[in-house]
């Protein structure tokens, strides 16, 4: 018994010790890779397949944790309107803090003018043309591309909102057959636990990955691309910062009465996930675990984060209507509030048809511009040098924006366990970065006990 006790603690102090050490790697792999893209930047840009195979990686378990994380919260719920109600709010949502987003971007730009005195090559012009991505869809072709050709396709082909469709449709399925689809749920969840451990053993080539997209970034853009658009740079992050802190903070601080930093610090390896690979993606299913470790309940966490991660991009907005208007600026036809406008909103519905694609800000911007404003795509060419170090920024702004909408949302539906959320944020309740799920172990959470209306979900739990 005593030998028991004593081994008890020790094994979850290894874990963490483990981890942790993994992440100081990720920043020293950083560092290095800074070095080598200034030093040898020809070698840096010849790195990017390790940055790309590492975000891949990450990618191949999107599919299976967002089908399993739904289809479990769904499943083990009674009434399917709470589904829909969390749908809808996160959706008037997520519209609502775009256009915030938006005006923001609008605010700042019009006062910084930070493409004034530009000129531009034809060189810039054409490799501006050369973004215009034939991937972003018209609204009605990206309705129906949520629709997968076969079920099992919208594992197949990385489609997130694929994914989310099948899912909801397998959960509501499960829910309509009751305690004969128990099993069902409880298959699942065993799958779930053995995706999120290999997601775990995954993580552990995040310093490789982070070595090379750094690399790849500083070689290929350089100082002198850093030095001539360092005004849009620095307001666009000054924008963001803004944008997160003050809006944001204040959202999180009236609807759940939560300090934005300390959600932050609970989020920090997330964060810095994010900014070794310039990819959001990279982290969403770490942000899935987590908040359900928070205190979300999983209907909350499996509908919002998906679906922001299309919808609630709010650094990508920023993003559009600042490089809208340095363009034009740049290009000596600045727009006036009256063309702004339009063109803006219209990039707001065009975002949504390039969810998925990749390096979606620019050719989202591309696209818009050559549909509603085609004498700025030239100006494309201005950005695309520094694109990558501002889509850090993006990338980091919309995963904030998400993981704030999923507390509120939950908060707006009763679905957070106010109690949980503080006891983790004060780290009495350490995430376990081993199997990135809670095994109701030492007071451990999980998801279906918090649920208000339902059957067999504590004998699912103890599965």
């Amino acid at each position: 018994m005593t030998s028991a006790a004593d081994t008890a603690p020790a094994a979850p102090k290894a874990k963490r010790d483990r981890t942790h050490y993994l992440y100081i790697a990720v920043i020293g792999a950083v560092a290095l890779g800074i070095a080598v893209g200034l030093i040898w930047p020809d070698f840096g840009v010849e790195l990017k397949p390790l940055g790309t195979g590492f975000v891949n990686l990450i990618k191949m378990m999107i599919s299976p944790i967002i089908f399993c994380t739904i289809v479990l919260g769904i499943g083990s719920v009674r009434k399917a309107a709470k589904v829909g109600a969390v749908g809808g709010i996160a959706l008037g949502y997520f519209m609502v803090m775009s256009l915030v987003a938006l005006a923001i971007g609008l605010v700042v730009g019009n006062i910084l003018h930070p493409g004034d005195g530009l000129h531009l090559t034809e060189a810039l012009k054409a490799s501006g043309h050369d973004q215009v991505s034939a991937d972003a869809l018209p609204p009605v072709e990206f309705a129906l591309s949520i629709i997968p050709v076969t079920f099992v396709s919208a594992f197949t082909e990385g489609q997130v909102l694929q994914t989310l469709l099948v899912a909801l449709l397998a959960g509501f399925a499960l829910q309509a057959m009751g305690s004969v689809g128990q099993p069902i749920l409880r298959g699942v969840e065993h799958i779930q636990r053995l995706v999120f451990r290999i997601l775990a053993m995954v993580m552990w080539a995040a310093p490789i990955g982070a070595f090379g997209a750094i690399a790849a970034v500083v070689g290929s853009a350089g100082l002198d691309a850093l030095k001539s658009l360092a005004v849009l740079m620095v307001g666009f992050y000054i924008t963001c910062l803004l944008f997160v802190f003050v809006v944001l903070g204040t959202l999180l601080r009236v609807v759940a009465g939560l300090n934005i930093f300390m959600l932050f610090k609970y989020l920090a390896r997330e964060f810095l996930l994010i900014l070794s690979t310039s990819s959001s993606e990279s982290a969403l299913p770490r942000l899935i675990a987590k908040m359900e470790h928070l205190g979300v309940s999983k209907p909350v966490v499996g509908i919002t984060v998906p679906t922001g991660y299309s919808f609630n991009l709010d650094g990508t907005m920023i993003y559009m209507t600042m490089a809208s208007l340095y363009i034009a600026d740049a290009l000596g036809t600045p727009m006036s509030i009256g063309e702004q406008i339009p063109l803006l909103l219209f990039l707001l519905v065009a975002s949504k048809g390039a969810a998925g694609v990749s390096g979606a800000g620019l050719a989202t911007l591309a696209g818009g511009l050559q549909s509603h404003k085609p004498a700025l795509v030239d100006g494309i060419g201005l950005i695309v040098g520094i694109d990558r170090f501002m889509s850090e920024a993006r990338a980091v702004t919309n995963f904030a924006g998400n993981a704030v909408a999923t507390l509120l949302i939950g908060t707006w539906t009763k679905e957070v366990d106010r109690e949980r959320v503080d006891q983790v944020l004060a780290g009495h309740l350490p995430f376990d970065e081993q199997t990135l799920l809670d095994d109701g172990a030492d007071g451990g959470h999980d998801a279906h006990a918090e649920l208000p209306e339902q059957g067999g979900d504590k004998e699912l739990a103890k599965a």
